[in-house]
């Protein structure tokens, strides 16, 4: 799994790629959990080269999402592949989350 940052604008955007499994969450959370303690961030999460999420990849999602939200921010998924889009559905994390 790879993970970049970038501030575009006024919107900070991470782009994933690969697999986001047990084995990459850990490392994805490090990366994420500066941006979750920021306050009113507007994040963008760039998924069109994320070919798997797990559970643990799940619990990352939501703990960027409750950290910008308690600060006044936003989170927007953006271009999820039709097997991600699907694990969200099931979960029920697609009414969570602004997906594009």
């Amino acid at each position: 799994m790879e993970t970049s940052i970038n501030k575009i604008a006024d919107t900070t955007v991470i782009t994933v790629r690969g697999r986001l499994d047990t084995a990459s969450a850990a490392d994805f959370m490090k990366r994420i959990e500066p941006l979750a303690k920021k306050p009113g961030l507007k994040i963008e999460v760039e998924c069109e080269d994320l070919e798997y999420i797990s559970s643990s990849g799940l619990r990352a999602f939501i703990f960027l999402l409750k950290g910008a939200q308690a600060g006044g921010g936003s989170v927007k998924v953006r271009h999820l592949n039709t097997n991600v889009k699907e694990v969200f559905q099931m979960t029920g994390f697609a009414s969570l989350f602004d997906i594009d």
